[in-house]
């Protein structure tokens, strides 16, 4: 129970933004998204190399890909902009610094992963929302991730034997993907019913499919990053559900994939 309430609380708040909110309010609440996710990731990845001050200007330096997608509607806007603002202020921070770091390099690695894992990844749910029928396909998104990462859990704990990744995340098993990748289709399918988009079901049942593996990835990418650094959880913002990047991982990896095939498919 202290798992499942705070999650049906955050999908019932992440669904009616997605359904009445203005693409303004989108936005905030994605760069909100991402300062959190910013801070917990300088939390797990920099824990005694940087002041006060420090963690909230990377925190806004991470997340400026999501602050310039406000611009995602503009004929001239491409998602690598941000990219390169935020990249320009993390080798100026690392250079009027430098002196101060023993590792320097160490800083700025880690800094450019975090941009390009929360900033970068996260401004893509910022440029789905802008596409036509963008909101509907962000609620099918969410649904397959969802529902991949909730069967993955009940399927993994009651029938799991065959470890996948052991030395990224143990607990982690093959027949716990399988019943993911069964939960991100039937999620997706049962979204599409309600929400429907200008594709065929079969369409969106082969999408399920590879988003829900790349979802598993970006959670493995986040188990990664906590494995390297000693980390339990990301955060403890989110009762029962650890920290904002526990939760949104998945989302991540798989809303980049989602939004250059419909570009792609002329969407």
């Amino acid at each position: 129970m202290k798992r499942v309430v705070p999650g049906l609380v955050l999908a019932a708040g992440w669904l009616l933004l997605l359904l009445t909110g203005s693409f303004l309010l989108f936005w905030a609440a994605v760069v909100l998204i991402g300062m959190l996710g910013g801070r917990e990731y300088l939390r797990m990845t920099m824990p005694h190399d940087l002041f006060a001050l420090d963690r909230v200007v990377l925190t806004v330096v991470l997340c400026v890909p999501v602050l310039t997608a406000v611009f995602a509607g503009s004929p001239r806007f491409t998602p690598s902009f941000g990219l390169f603002l935020g990249f320009c202020g993390l080798v100026m921070f690392v250079f009027y610094h430098f002196g101060r770091f023993n590792n320097p390099l160490r800083i700025l690695y880690r800094c450019v992963l975090g941009l390009v894992f929360i900033g970068f990844l996260a401004s893509h749910l910022v440029l789905l929302r802008q596409l036509p029928d963008g909101a509907h396909w962000l609620a099918i998104l969410t649904a397959i991730t969802a529902g991949s990462d909730t069967a993955a859990y009940l399927v993994g704990s009651r029938w799991g034997r065959r470890k996948m990744c052991p030395q990224i995340s143990p607990k982690k098993t093959v027949e716990g993907a399988l019943g993911g990748i069964a939960g991100g289709v039937g999620a997706a399918i049962l979204l599409f019913l309600f929400f429907p988009v200008a594709w065929a079901w079969w369409v969106i049942l082969v999408l399920a499919f590879g988003l829900s593996l790349v979802g598993m990835a970006g959670d493995l990418l986040e188990s990664a990053i906590k494995r390297g650094t000693g980390s339990k959880d990301s955060g403890r913002l989110l009762a029962g559900h650890g920290g904002v990047l526990d939760r949104i991982d998945s989302l991540f990896l798989s809303a980049p994939v989602l939004y250059y095939l419909l570009i792609f498919a002329g969407y």
